[in-house]
């Protein structure tokens, strides 16, 4: 067997010490960009066993009068991405113009979108399990001039 030297050893052990600060600084201080080295929440946190759960969703209005579900496959958008950028369509309504647009793009020949909103279905929750009761919330809304 071939030992290690005693400058291989230091720089293990510094490896080691560096590795385990930031570990320790992401733990305290870190968010979820910070990964490896910070927390990541959707697997470190767990939801209030008695609060509602959300449930996101998109959904337009047709010039004809009829609810479009918005997905990934008539709008090319996940709905991770519209949850993502949540905060941003509740600030700036008209940024929904461009979901209309993609659905326009991504389902020609369909009827054209007059509206498009986010809703969001909280679903009852008590002892970690479904109540049965939900109620949906518009947070942000776009319509067509």
């Amino acid at each position: 067997m071939n030992e290690m030297s005693v400058r291989g050893r230091w720089i293990r052990v510094a490896a080691t010490l560096i590795c385990g600060v930031l570990l320790l600084g992401g733990t305290l201080f870190g968010v979820d960009d910070d990964f490896p080295f910070g927390p990541f929440r959707m697997y470190s946190t767990a939801p209030d066993p008695n609060g509602d759960a959300k449930d996101t969703r998109v959904e337009g209005t047709d010039t004809q009068g009829r609810t479009v579900q918005i997905n990934e496959s008539n709008s090319g958008i996940r709905r991770a991405e519209i949850e993502g950028q949540e905060k941003a369509y509740v600030a700036t309504p008209s940024r929904l113009s461009e979901v209309a647009a993609a659905y326009a793009e991504h389902s020609p020949g369909a009827t054209p979108l007059t509206s498009v909103r986010i809703v969001v279905r909280w679903v009852g929750i008590k002892h970690a399990r479904p109540t049965g009761d939900s109620r949906d919330e518009v947070i942000a809304e776009w319509t067509r001039p």
